[in-house]
């Protein structure tokens, strides 16, 4: 009878429109590189935009400024990531690329994006640009002292 219920709800909030069947939906697989992509921001900072894309089961995550300039953005799946060359990709780095730079840190990094399995983090540069780090996001267990007071889980 449960289940029944829980159908009728589900039914009747589809037919008022108080839940849409895109809210089942994947992430969009297009709008990669674009200045305002239709997908929704996920971006954990008010001062940047975040917007995940899904194609083949590799997670594109792009990073723009508040004024929506494509910064960089990188592919993850399964703990590996690529940078992509769009925006700076020159300033983003992940544990398999380095980014080089001769300019330095303006301020501290902050957190941008965080869906629980990556991370990426900002960090004001003296020559006005802005670098980016994606990582594996730190489970609990991960944690020692020195990891979570320097990333700030």
């Amino acid at each position: 009878m449960q289940r029944m219920s829980r159908r009728a709800v589900l039914a009747a909030m589809l037919a008022t429109g108080l839940l849409s069947a895109t809210a089942f939906a994947q992430p969009p697989s297009t709008g990669l590189g674009q200045a305002w992509p239709n997908a929704p921001d996920v971006s954990v900072n008010p001062n940047y935009h975040a917007y995940v894309f899904v194609l083949a089961g590799v997670q594109y995550i792009q990073i723009n400024d508040a004024n929506g300039n494509v910064l960089g953005s990188v592919g993850a799946a399964g703990g590996q990531f690529i940078v992509l060359p769009i925006g700076h990709s020159q300033l983003v780095t992940t544990p398999q690329q380095a980014a080089t730079t001769s300019a330095k840190p303006a301020a501290a990094p902050t957190q941008v994006y965080n869906d629980g399995t990556t991370t990426i983090s900002a960090t004001p540069m003296s020559d006005g640009t802005t670098q980016l780090q994606a990582t594996p996001a730190l489970s609990a267990d991960d944690c020692d002292v020195v990891t979570c007071s320097t990333h700030g889980s």
